[in-house]
């Protein structure tokens, strides 16, 4: 029905930054929420961000709120993850996942379909 391809990953310093897309496919985008979450090496995959159909309410983990920003363009079928100021703790492999829903949430089983994930490694 839909695919997900996360891109923009990769190696920085910390402080710097690196913005996230996710291409969907289809024409389908639009009746979807969306969300990120990570995975870091030798931990569980943890929610990082989440944003309804049509961007009006934002959710953010504690973790990341007022350094990553989520964002959407439904006319382009893509997602966004703006990272900003980051840390050697944000290392992680970053997925975006959307679900048939109206409601943000924070549980993975609660999404649908899944990127392949991107890997992002912030250096010290």
């Amino acid at each position: 029905q839909v695919q997900l391809v996360e891109s923009g990953g990769g190696l920085v310093q910390a402080g710097g930054s690196l913005r996230l897309s996710c291409a969907a496919s289809g024409r389908t985008f639009s009746n979807y929420a969306a969300g990120w979450f990570r995975r870091a090496p030798g931990k569980e995959r943890e929610f990082v961000t989440a944003i309804t159909r049509s961007g009006g309410t934002i959710r953010y983990a504690d973790s990341v709120k007022g350094r990553f920003t989520i964002s959407r363009d439904n006319a382009k079928n893509t997602l966004y993850l703006q990272m900003n100021s980051l840390k050697p703790e944000d290392t992680a492999v970053y997925y975006c996942a959307i679900r048939d829903g109206t409601i943000v949430q924070d549980m993975a089983g609660s999404y649908d379909y899944w990127g392949q994930g991107t890997q992002v490694t912030v250096s010290s």
